[in-house]
């Protein structure tokens, strides 16, 4: 199968997680619209590994997915801290953070 579908493919889930992430105002929401965009990324990373023949892309694609958890797991901790103190969930009421 020629890499320029994986591309088109992985650019397409890119570019759905860029117009999520700007539209959106709820931090789930922009968490997953974030997560879409890392996927794509990965997805080229494999493609251009599986195309050149060496295992480096799927190796950093897998470092980037552990990365993208670490985010998800401090992100959603932050938002149960904000859930539990009553405060918006809305992206442009928490431009300040206050102790």
């Amino acid at each position: 199968m020629n890499i320029a579908w994986y591309i088109v493919l992985s650019s397409l889930l890119f570019a759905i997680g860029a117009v999520g992430i700007l539209v959106r105002r709820s931090p789930i929401v922009i968490f997953l619209c974030l997560e879409l965009m890392l996927n794509a990324g990965n997805l080229a990373l494999v493609a251009f590994s599986r195309e050149v023949g060496n295992q480096q892309g799927q190796i950093f694609a897998l470092v980037v997915m552990v990365v993208a958890a670490c985010e998800v797991v401090v992100g959603l901790g932050i938002l149960v801290a904000i859930f539990r103190r009553k405060l918006p969930m809305n992206v442009d009421d928490l431009r300040e953070l206050r102790g």
